[in-house]
């Protein structure tokens, strides 16, 4: 019986942590696009900053977020690797954290009026790498040279 009452008390905390963590990464989603629109208006190139005459002047940006997947995606990844293929729930997390990181970027280069950002580039870092009892948590820090105009 007592087995039985600890499957049940984990499958219970499974779904709940199923439905948890899917409405918020939902909602993460939902921000991360409504943002997007937001911040369109600041042009996000990869290439090098260009000699142009119109630049008042430059500035380092950067946006940084931490992001942890939920425990049930930790446990449906854990059980893909055994078989192996693709990890979704690990390939939306960093998704999620590019997005999120760029997003801080652009933002900081919004406030500062800048028109675009040159030269982006990306540092991602694992928080918890290790440690076994621990969810997986990553950084990503999304850093470029934002131009402001004359």
């Amino acid at each position: 019986m007592e087995n039985f009452i600890g499957l049940i008390s984990f499958l219970v905390l499974m779904i709940a942590g199923y439905l948890f963590g899917s409405y918020a990464e939902r909602k993460h989603y939902k921000s991360i696009l409504q943002r997007e629109e937001q911040y369109r208006n600041v042009v996000l190139m990869a290439l090098r900053l260009p000699r142009v005459s119109h630049v008042e002047h430059t500035q380092l940006v950067s946006g940084s977020v931490v992001i942890s997947v939920d425990y049930f995606k930790r446990f449906l990844a854990s059980l893909r690797m055994l078989v192996g293929g693709r990890l979704n729930s690990y390939e939306s997390l960093l998704d999620r954290a590019r997005r999120e990181a760029i997003l801080r970027m652009q933002k900081q280069a919004s406030d500062m009026n800048a028109s675009s950002v040159y030269n982006i580039k990306f540092e991602t870092s694992s928080i918890s790498k290790g440690q076994k009892d621990r969810v997986g948590s990553i950084e990503v820090l999304a850093y470029g040279t934002a131009i402001v105009g004359k």
